[in-house]
């Protein structure tokens, strides 16, 4: 369970100040699939970045499961960005000389699991995405950009996150493949009961959300 409570960012800008994000608040429950849809610098990236804790907000608290995000020491927020969340991104991010089974396998190691745990999940993972055994040593330069994203996805899960933060996963991606991203977005939050928000210029995506957040001029509204 996740609550944002009155989280505001503000920005210095030649001398005037810019609030990004100004009092937003809202709740989700475990499992659901969330849109958070906006024009460019609406300040959805910017309130993405501070549920992810990459950004601290200038006022306002972000509790997890009873826990203030906003208040915890930067060897907790570590911990939190490593065990708790799980990122998507547009460009994928995968590492390039890793193969995809090594990529998935990469947060499990970083966690301290051994070697047959992580590749065993990994491996379980990959499956679960839709990407077939024969493609799991291959590196990501041998791969389409929706079999990228599905690995990233299976990435984010690794380490069996509360929730996954996406960012414009569908924005490399034909209107097909885009298609198949979100039903495996949707699908698995609710077999891994893993909330997940995508930030988005995809009305595809937000058709498909459970719940729909709109943002204007860093102001949140609900569709």
């Amino acid at each position: 369970m996740i609550r944002v409570k009155n989280i505001s960012k503000k920005f210095e800008n030649g001398g005037a100040e810019v609030w990004a994000v100004n009092n937003v608040s809202f709740g989700l429950e475990s499992g659901i699939f969330c849109a958070i849809i906006g024009k460019s610098g609406s300040g959805k990236s910017t309130l993405l970045a501070m549920l992810g804790a990459l950004d601290k907000p200038s006022q306002g608290t972000i509790d997890v499961d009873g826990k203030d995000v906003t208040l915890m020491s930067e060897a907790k927020l570590i911990d939190y960005r490593r065990n708790r969340i799980g990122f998507v991104f547009q460009n994928y991010n995968l590492v390039p000389n890793l193969s995809a089974l090594e990529n998935v396998m990469l947060p499990l190691e970083f966690a301290g699991i051994n070697k047959n745990d992580r590749k065993s999940r990994a491996k379980k993972l990959l499956l679960q995405v839709g990407i077939s055994e024969d493609k799991h040593n291959r590196k990501p330069l041998h791969l389409s950009g929706g079999e990228q994203q599905r690995v990233s996805i299976a990435r984010a899960l690794a380490n069996s996150p509360k929730f996954i933060l996406a960012d414009e996963p569908t924005g490399n991606l034909d209107s097909n493949t885009g298609r198949t991203i979100v039903d495996l977005l949707k699908r698995l939050a609710k077999s891994e009961n893993t909330t997940i928000i995508a930030v988005t210029h995809d009305q595809t995506i937000a058709d498909q959300a459970e719940v729909v957040l709109q943002m204007k001029d860093g102001k949140l509204s609900m569709k």
